[in-house]
C-alpha cells in the first residue's frame, strides 16, 4: 500500500514541470457487490498536454490515482478526451487501465487489473481552472470470473499549469 502511493506520488511529482492539468476529485464509490461497502473517495488525475487539438475537441494522455476510505487504491494510465460546447462548458471521457488493490476483501473487484472509465461534464471558471462533474465505473471487462465493478460520482476541480 505504502509502495503504490509513493508511486503515484512520484508519478504525479516528476510530471508536474510538464504538466497541463492536475484534478483533484472527492466523492462516494456505489459497489456494485451487495456485500461490498460503499464509501468515501478522492481522487487526483494528470493530464498532459493535448497531442491533438482540432476546433472543439482535444486528445491527450494522464495518469489517475484513487483511493477509498478503506484503503481501495486504484492506479492507471491512458487516454482522454475533451470536447467543448462553447468557451466554458465541456464534457470529458477517459479510458485508463491499470492496478487495483482491494485493502477490504468485501470491495474486491475480481481481479487486481481494473479498467477506469470516465464521463463528466464541466465549467471553465474565469482564472483559467475548471470545475466538472464526472461519473466513473471500474470493471476488469470480464477478463476475471468474478466482475462486480464500482460506480463513483466525483466533483472535481481542475488546476492548469
Amino acid at each position: 500500500m505504502k509502495n503504490l502511493i509513493a508511486a503515484a506520488a512520484l508519478l504525479v511529482s516528476a510530471s508536474t514541470a510538464e504538466a497541463q492539468t492536475v484534478i483533484f476529485g472527492a466523492g462516494y464509490a456505489d459497489y456494485s457487490d451487495s456485500q461490498s461497502i460503499d464509501q468515501a473517495i478522492f481522487s487526483l488525475e494528470y493530464q498532459h498536454k493535448p497531442f491533438h487539438e482540432a476546433t472543439r475537441f482535444s486528445a491527450t494522455w494522464g495518469a489517475a490515482f484513487s483511493i477509498d476510505e478503506d484503503g481501495d487504491t486504484h492506479i492507471g494510465a491512458g487516454l482522454i478526451g475533451v470536447y467543448a460546447f462553447s468557451k466554458r462548458w465541456f464534457v470529458e471521457g477517459s479510458v485508463m487501465p491499470g492496478y487495483y488493490n482491494a485493502s477490504n476483501d468485501l470491495n474486491d473487484l475480481g481481479g487486481s487489473f481494473e479498467i477506469r472509465s470516465l464521463l463528466g461534464l464541466g465549467y471553465s471558471l474565469n482564472n483559467g481552472n475548471k470545475v466538472s462533474v464526472a461519473v466513473t465505473h471500474k470493471s476488469n471487462a470480464s477478463t476475471q470470473p468474478d466482475n462486480p465493478g464500482v460506480n463513483a460520482l466525483l466533483l472535481r476541480y481542475h488546476l492548469n499549469f
